[in-house]
């Protein structure tokens, strides 16, 4: 059973594999939240949800994968906090400049 109060967020982005309802959505609502998932595509009542909201999270989903393209990011090389969060920094420059 999903916990919807593990999240102080007011609204939960999530993509079409959350699509449950008992065990995701409704929970979710109970708690007082916004659901942004858009149902499977064989559904026979589709959910409405904001499609501006959905391709933000595309978007930063995409930034992540391009993330995790440097080695020492993906298998986080760096022993300490510092280090690791130095070379997150260093290689998101590097993929906003590009």
């Amino acid at each position: 059973m999903l916990k919807a109060t593990a999240t102080a967020a007011a609204t939960v982005i999530a993509d079409k594999a959350y699509d449950a309802h008992k065990r995701v959505i409704e929970p979710l609502q109970k708690a007082g939240k916004a659901v942004v998932i858009p149902c499977l595509s064989t559904r026979r009542s589709q959910r409405s949800h904001d499609r501006h909201l959905y391709k933000a999270r595309h978007l930063i989903e995409n930034f992540f994968a391009r993330l995790k393209q440097y080695r020492a990011i993906a298998t986080r090389y760096d022993k300490t906090a510092r280090n690791f969060l130095g070379a997150i920094h260093l290689a998101a420059a590097v993929v906003w400049l590009n």
